[in-house]
């Protein structure tokens, strides 16, 4: 397949540097580094853990309602609220 790509200014500068080291042409270095790079995509998706948060009862309730916030940081603090 032929595509046109704008490669950015570091990436190309990184690309003609492995191309030198190598003596390779940029298509072979180009699908090369794309390979790599979407199985390492690929990889990181399919490594991911499943993470669970476990549910825990802390009781009733010792306000009714967080609506009044000076009330519920009287509660909080022992103080009466009035």
């Amino acid at each position: 397949m032929r595509t046109t790509l704008t490669i950015d200014d570091d990436v190309a500068a990184m690309l003609e540097q492995q191309r030198k080291r190598r003596g390779t042409s940029l298509k072979d270095l180009v699908n090369e580094a794309l390979r790599c790079g979407l199985e390492d995509l690929d990889s990181r998706l399919r490594q991911r853990n499943h993470f669970e948060t476990r549910s825990v009862d802390l009781g009733r309730l010792k306000i009714a309602s967080i609506d009044n916030v000076a009330e519920a940081l009287a509660i909080a603090e022992g103080e009466s609220f009035d």
